[in-house]
């Protein structure tokens, strides 16, 4: 995700946005928090992925 919102020429206050129109309340701080640890679960992984409109993930090169 720290890769992902720069690339999407996102801030992590415009994904609190997004989150909260998909129904994921959650404070900015909170998400900021998660985001910079690293550390989260797969469903907010892909909560976020939604968010941000990514339809494809890629998991390796080949």
């Amino acid at each position: 995700m720290k890769a992902e919102l720069p690339r999407k020429g996102m801030t992590c206050a415009d994904l609190v946005g997004e989150l909260w129109d998909i129904g994921v309340i959650d404070t900015e701080l909170n998400i900021r928090n998660k985001i910079g640890r690293g550390k989260f679960t797969a469903v907010f992984l892909i909560q976020c992925l939604e968010a941000t409109g990514v339809s494809s993930l890629r998991l390796s090169d080949g």
